[in-house]
């Protein structure tokens, strides 16, 4: 099939490449003219585990290219799919602008019957007001449907999410549309679930919401566990082997970010309040993580007397490790906190350096190693568990630190072992 994808972020960029892996042949439309000659050239502009070796397979069999004139890609392709951003706006609710910008730009360009497929994460109700969209404002004489199409990939195993995924959720209103989406799909070879368009949007909120819910249980869990003397690592364990529990989403640490589950779970918040109801679960899980991000800050603060020309290593900024996103990550809320006490802070990230310099102004050193973040530090602050901090020995600790003080976030490193090496170690429900 030939596709046109509207916008090359994570969701469309991913879905791009995926497609022309299989052999569909796919146009990816971007009003960043430097992104697109970027694409174009094989480099990807995110940090992705084989985006790149995809991305450059697919331009060299001709089956993936990228432009900017959107009204040559949207004249004739068989299905278009709708891949922008939705962020957030300062009441929770979701941005649609992008959203409603593609609608408009497909209503004015598109020369055939063609699908639709909203795969943009958007309220419930958005893909019925898209197609009637679309449909009113038509200036060729075409058929139009609309389906929605949620993507459930996670930030830094994306490509293998697509490929490899649990299932397809496809909303879709006729068999005909159906029919489509399940013909495009026939060569990842991937079960289909096909539920209604409203059902598939609630289906993204549904679940990016309840890994939420499950990662700020286990935090708050976390933080009885420290009180009572019990290790939340045992206590995940034991609830793991309970196949109505499963074992994913039970490691404690300093909270979700990223660019879904703390947009996802306020979006759906708001929803719930457009028709009279509060989601307390979901109002739970955000409020916990809002505090458990600060979890480290404060058991430090505890500790110090002053962060005052204090040398501090923060070891990782991304907000998970396989990433090189900064959104809504633990490190950017506690960095301005300890530079404000007047630290002196050296961080280490193998992926992400550049995107906080670009993004953030910080006012502080940047280290190309751990060891050299690690040298003559008096205090470590872990907020990513890249393998390069997990890999280390707790010797290490001790002897590069002019004081074995760590402050770790994702649980990284045995108590006991930290303790035996001379560091004075501080983690989450341990």
């Amino acid at each position: 099939m030939h596709l046109t994808i509207a916008g090359t972020g994570y969701v469309g960029l991913v879905a791009g490449v995926c497609f022309a892996k299989v052999g569909h042949h796919v146009t990816c439309v971007d009003i960043d003219e430097k992104k697109v000659a970027m694409l174009n050239k094989g480099i990807s502009p995110i940090y992705e585990s084989d985006l790149e070796e995809y991305l450059q397979e697919g331009l060299a069999k001709s089956l993936l290219r990228f432009t900017t004139n959107y009204q040559e890609a949207y004249k004739s392709p068989d299905v278009i799919f709708i891949g922008v951003g939705t962020p957030e706006l300062p009441d929770g609710s979701a941005n649609l602008s992008y959203v409603a910008s593609v609608a408009r730009q497909i209503a004015e360009n598109i020369e055939r019957d063609c699908l639709v497929v909203v795969k943009s994460t958007v309220p419930v109700g958005t893909n019925d007001k898209v197609e009637q969209f679309i449909k009113d404002s038509l200036v060729h004489p075409v058929c139009i449907e609309v389906a929605s199409n949620p993507e459930f990939l996670a930030q830094g195993s994306a490509i293998h999410d697509m490929m490899h995924a649990q299932r397809i959720v496809i909303g879709v209103e006729d068999k005909h549309a159906e029919g489509i989406l399940r013909e495009l799909y026939a060569p990842f070879k991937l079960p289909v679930v096909a539920v209604s368009r409203r059902s598939a949007e609630m289906t993204k909120y549904a679940a990016n919401d309840f890994l939420a819910l499950k990662i700020s249980y286990m935090n708050d869990l976390a933080n009885l566990c420290e009180l009572v003397g019990a290790n939340i690592e045992d206590v995940a364990l034991g609830m793991s082997y309970d196949e109505r529990i499963g074992s994913r989403f039970l490691k404690a640490g300093i909270g979700y970010g990223g660019s879904c589950f703390p947009k996802d779970t306020k979006a759906l918040q708001y929803l719930a309040t457009q028709y009279g109801y509060n989601l307390r679960t979901v109002g739970a899980a955000v409020e916990v993580n809002n505090e458990q991000r600060y979890k480290l800050y404060r058991k430090a603060c505890n500790r110090m007397i002053t962060f005052n020309g204090i040398k501090v290593a923060v070891l990782g900024l991304a907000f998970k490790a396989g990433t090189d996103d900064l959104r809504e990550s633990p490190s950017i809320y506690n960095i301005p906190l300890l530079l404000d006490q007047g630290a002196l802070i050296t961080a280490f990230d193998p992926v992400a350096e550049e995107n906080c310099k670009r993004q953030y102004q910080f006012d502080m050193q940047y280290a190309s190693t751990v060891e050299q973040a690690l040298t003559g530090a008096q205090v470590c602050f872990i907020f990513t568990d890249w393998p390069e901090i997990r890999s280390l020995s707790p010797s290490v600790f001790k002897q590069l630190m002019r004081t074995a003080l760590v402050y770790d976030g994702r649980n990284l490193f045995n108590p006991r072992a930290m303790l035996e090496a001379g560091v004075e170690y501080y983690s989450i429900g341990r």
